[in-house]
């Protein structure tokens, strides 16, 4: 009979399914022969009583299979099927522990924020403002006007770089740097005194804290980025709060590199208005708020930009390949001339001739050579700058202030 054999699409079990039923439970397959149903269902004619105990048997199993609801899982389609919800459980179970590993990311990253800005409040919450005892400053008129420079302080770093005899070539830690800032104060007030000086600006180049953006950081750095900030911000403030009692101060910071609030997985730039170098200002400004003496000039390209003795003056951190090229290209930025520009970030100071009374004037830093200067076989004294200038000639005289 056709409908005995074996059907287009149908499995092997389908098919013995379908001719047992057929024969014992549906009886749509009531007139076909035992003997010729075992050929199909068993592959050999057996006999009569012989094929039907085989068959009853079988469908005893296929009522049991069913009853368990396991009659399809020898499906080779049906296990295809299956195969197929398998992998999307597993995708959503994926997407699921995705989420919440990025859930969990993201609440990390809020506490660290929360803390961050509940440590900067209550640094500022307490900051003393009593500047009592300083007697307001008259200006003198004068042909010349001079800049104290000061850059990369990169405070919280503590290293010692030795030579090829095991002597200490450069050595820093907290300690060292009120050290120097000691020396840059009393160089700077025997300074002013020598030179009769009534206004000085304060150019602070930026890099004040080493920040954390490596890793590898983690192994000089004393203290952490938030203590860190707030341990500079309380110390320079007081420190151009003394500078004040001798001359008028006009405080320009600017923004660097290592102070950008950049997480260990962030990026470089990602976030070019977060720069710690803010509340480090913004410190310094409150305790000096009731000071006669002291202005903060900030600008909000986190750059510093002001005029002397009729010269434009830009200030900035200094990651540019070219100082000559760069003052070109700022005058062409802001539609502007910048007349001197100068910088810090590399750690040794220049002097570079750009044009007519144009100037590029790289500053030294404060740390002096560290790690990185070694790895990038550049070596410089920690210095700081008083720039003097004068009508109609620019930057006349260039006080270098040596700290190691």
């Amino acid at each position: 009979m056709t409908e005995l054999r074996r059907r287009q699409n149908e499995s092997e079990f389908q098919h013995h399914k379908r001719l047992v039923h057929g024969k014992l439970v549906d009886k749509s397959l009531s007139d076909a022969d035992y003997t010729e149903l075992a050929e199909q269902i068993y592959g050999q004619p057996y006999a009569s009583d012989v094929a039907r105990r085989m068959m009853y048997g079988s469908a005893r199993t296929l009522a049991m299979l069913e009853r368990n609801i396991v009659s399809d899982t020898v499906d080779e389609d049906m296990l295809a099927s299956l195969e197929e919800k398998k992998i999307e459980l597993q995708k959503e179970r994926v997407k699921l522990q995705t989420e919440k590993m990025e859930y969990n990311r993201w609440l990390r990253e809020d506490a660290r924020e929360e803390l961050f800005a509940e440590k900067i409040i209550n640094a500022i919450k307490s900051t003393d403002t009593d500047c009592a005892g300083i007697t307001p400053i008259i200006s003198i008129p004068d042909n010349r006007e001079h800049i104290l420079c000061l850059a990369d302080f990169h405070f919280g770093k503590d290293f010692q770089i030795h030579g090829l005899k095991d002597e200490i070539l450069n050595e820093y830690s907290p300690e060292i740097f009120y050290e120097r800032m000691s020396v840059v104060l009393g160089e700077t007030v025997e300074f002013i005194k020598k030179e009769n000086v009534s206004v000085i600006r304060v150019l602070e180049l930026g890099d004040e804290l080493d920040g954390f953006l490596r890793n590898s950081q983690a192994w000089t750095l004393r203290y952490g980025v938030v203590e860190s900030a707030i341990i500079f911000s309380k110390y320079m403030a007081e420190w151009l709060k003394e500078l004040s009692k001798h001359v008028f101060v006009e405080y320009h910071p600017v923004n660097g590199n290592h102070t950008t609030l950049r997480l260990l997985d962030g990026k470089k730039d990602e976030h070019l208005n977060e720069n710690i170098s803010n509340v480090v200002s913004e410190i310094i400004r409150i305790r000096n708020e009731n000071n006669p003496n002291f202005k903060i000039r900030t600008n909000k390209t986190g750059m510093a930009c002001f005029e002397v003795c009729g010269f434009n003056v830009l200030g900035i951190h200094g990651e540019v390949k070219s100082l000559a090229q760069a003052i070109k290209d700022f005058s062409d930025i802001y539609g502007e001339k910048v007349d001197v520009l100068i910088t810090g970030h590399k750690h040794h100071g220049s002097f570079i001739n750009c044009g007519y009374r144009r100037q590029a004037i790289g500053i030294g830093s404060i740390v002096g050579s560290d790690d990185f200067s070694m790895r990038i076989k550049k070596q410089a004294d920690a210095t700081a700058n008083i720039l003097t200038f004068c009508k109609g000639k620019g930057c006349v005289n260039n006080h270098i202030i040596y700290l190691n």
